[in-house]
C-alpha cells in the first residue's frame, strides 16, 4: 500500500487562557498529519503562525498538497528541497520520522544516533498582564527552576520586578515578542539585570533591531522571531547571542538537528522552544533539546488537556515520550 497523509484539525483548551505582546487566546489550534502505510502510521504536530504569514487552512493545503509526492515514496531529504520551512514542513517531516522508526521497530533516538535521552528541565511560562497579576501567577509557580515570563513594552520594568519578588529563587528568562523600541530597550534590560534575568528573547522587532548592536549587557540576547534556519545564523551575531529554535520555525526536526550543529560551530547559546501546542509537538523537539542550553517546552503543561499517551512530567521536568506518542 502506498503512504497516504490524513490532515486534520485540533483544538485543546488552554488552562486559564495565554497572553503574548501580541495578544491572548483560550485554545490552541494546531494541524495534526497521519502518515500511514497499511503497517504503520507516523504522526506529526505543527501549528501554523499568522506572525509568519501562516493559517490552519493554508497550512492544511500545503500539505495535502504534497500528499501524491508522500505516496510515491518522498524522503525526508527530498522533502527539505520541496517545501519551505514552516509548519507544513514541520508536520510532515516529524510525521516520516516517527513512521521510519516505527518501520524500523528502533526508538527515534537511536535513528539520530544519540544515547538514551535524559529528562530535562523546561521553563513554565507567566502571560503577560498587569505587574499585580504577573506576580500573582509568579507567586503560584514560584517552586519551578526556570520561569519564561511574557513581557510587552511599556511597563515591563514593573512587570519584571514584580515577577522576581514573588519568585526569589527561579532562574527567570523573558519575552518579549518584538515589543521594545529603541527608546526603552536599554531601560529594559537594565531592569532584567537587576533582577538577575538569564537570558530575553527577541526584545526588538525583526528587521528592526539595529539599537542591538551597541548595547553591551549581562544578560544573553536571543533571537526568535529574528531566526529560522541555519542560514540566517551568522547574519545575526553582531546582535544576538544565542538563538531560540523551533521545529515550526525551521521546518522539522531534519533541519533542526543542522541548526543546532551549526549554531554550536558560531557559539550561540541554543534554546530550543516551542508554540503552544500538545505533547505530539513537542516530543521531537524533546530530543533536540538534549543538546541544549535553556529547554522551552511546555506547552503541554498550560493546556487544560492534552493527547492519549501525553509527555509525563513531574513538575518541570521533562521525561522522554512514550513511543505510542511518538518516535
Amino acid at each position: 500500500m502506498k503512504p497516504v497523509v490524513n490532515v486534520e484539525r485540533d483544538t485543546f483548551k488552554i488552562e486559564g487562557g495565554f497572553a503574548i505582546a501580541r495578544g491572548s487566546r483560550t485554545h490552541a489550534h494546531v494541524i495534526t498529519v497521519n502518515i500511514w502505510d497499511g503497517i504503520h502510521q507516523g504522526f506529526g504536530e505543527c501549528v501554523p503562525y499568522a506572525r509568519y504569514g501562516e493559517s490552519l487552512d493554508g497550512v492544511a493545503e500545503d500539505i495535502k498538497a504534497l500528499a501524491p509526492a508522500i505516496a510515491e515514496g518522498l524522503t525526508r531529504a527530498e522533502l527539505q528541497d520541496r517545501m519551505k520551512p514552516g509548519a507544513a514542513r514541520n508536520a510532515l517531516d516529524c510525521a516520516l520520522w516517527d513512521l521510519e522508526a516505527k518501520r524500523a521497530h528502533k526508538p527515534v533516538h537511536e535513528l539520530l544516533g544519540f544515547s538514551a535521552p535524559q529528562p530535562l528541565t523546561t521553563a513554565f511560562t507567566i502571560s503577560v498582564g498587569t505587574p499585580e497579576k504577573m506576580r500573582e501567577d509568579a507567586a503560584k509557580a514560584a517552586d519551578r527552576p526556570l520561569l519564561k515570563v511574557k513581557l510587552a513594552g511599556e511597563g515591563d520594568v514593573e512587570r519584571i520586578q514584580a515577577v522576581r519578588s514573588a519568585a526569589p529563587n527561579s532562574k527567570l528568562i523573558v519575552d518579549a515578542n518584538e515589543g521594545w523600541t529603541a527608546d526603552n530597550v536599554e531601560a529594559n534590560l537594565r531592569a532584567c539585570e537587576d533582577a538577575g534575568v538569564a537570558l530575553i528573547e527577541q526584545p526588538m522587532a525583526a528587521g528592526n533591531d539595529e539599537a542591538l548592536r551597541e548595547i553591551t549587557t549581562s544578560v544573553l540576547v536571543c533571537a526568535d522571531e529574528s531566526f529560522h534556519t541555519a542560514d540566517n545564523l551568522e547574519a545575526l551575531r553582531d546582535r544576538y547571542n544565542a538563538v531560540n529554535i523551533k521545529l515550526d520555525k525551521t521546518g522539522g526536526l531534519t533541519e533542526g538537528l543542522q541548526v543546532i550543529e551549526k549554531a554550536k560551530e558560531l557559539d550561540f547559546t541554543i534554546m530550543v522552544g516551542c508554540m503552544l501546542g500538545s505533547s505530539l509537538a513537542m516530543a521531537p523537539a524533546f530530543y533536540l533539546a538534549q543538546a541544549a542550553d535553556f529547554v522551552d517546552l511546555d506547552g503541554p503543561l498550560l493546556l487544560a488537556q492534552d493527547r492519549a499517551y501525553p509527555i509525563p512530567f513531574e513538575g518541570s521536568l521533562m521525561h522522554a515520550p512514550n513511543r505510542s506518542l511518538w518516535g
